[in-house]
């Protein structure tokens, strides 16, 4: 055990400087375990393998963030990889709870009449002033919002769907969002 960390080290060490190589041989040591971590958390096989690809894409780009003072390497990444299954697991929710909302949009039943045709009159305009900041999103924005909120699809599957990037995925999905927020803030 003592000689996989160790070793373990110096593949930090070099993954420090920029190999690659280094990278590749903690991917093929810890990738099995770190799905393992990540299936058991979010019992989604496309989460997990989100949340793995997130933790190893971020220990790629800042390697430096594993102190060996404070642990062995396999129980930083293996922590690493918790948390992102459980940002991936929080943001699976949210969306989950966002896409509910949105298909109750119904008025509430109130006792007098003119606040439901006054609630009724103001979703009217809500709904076009949504319209008219959606027709403001670029082609591929409006893609990747339609197929996430009106047909309830999660980001891995729209990237697989449309045969691109998870990360192009959420950057539309981000950007589209700011824009309609924007849009809609002006109108109010």
């Amino acid at each position: 055990m003592q000689d996989v960390a160790a070793d373990d080290i110096e593949l930090h060490r070099r993954l420090v400087a920029g190999d690659r190589a280094a990278f590749d041989e903690l991917y093929r040591r810890y990738a099995r375990f770190a799905y393992g971590l990540a299936y058991r958390l979010t019992t989604n096989t496309a989460l997990a393998q989100d949340a793995v690809h997130d933790a190893f894409l971020a220990l790629w780009r800042a390697p430096e963030a594993y102190d060996p003072e404070r642990g062995p390497f396999r129980t930083f990444l293996l922590a690493l990889v918790h948390h992102r299954a459980v940002d991936t697991i929080r943001k699976e929710e949210r969306l989950r709870a966002r896409g509910e909302r949105a298909a109750n949009l119904e008025p509430v039943a109130s006792e007098d009449i003119a606040d439901a045709v006054t609630e009724r009159s103001y979703l009217g305009v809500r709904r076009e002033q949504v319209r008219e900041a959606l027709d403001l999103l670029s082609k591929e924005q409006r893609q990747v919002l339609e197929l996430a909120y009106y047909e309830g699809r999660t980001q891995v599957e729209i990237a697989q769907q449309l045969g691109i990037p998870l990360g192009t995925v959420k950057t539309r999905t981000f950007a589209a969002l700011r824009k309609l927020r924007g849009a809609l803030e002006e109108t109010e």
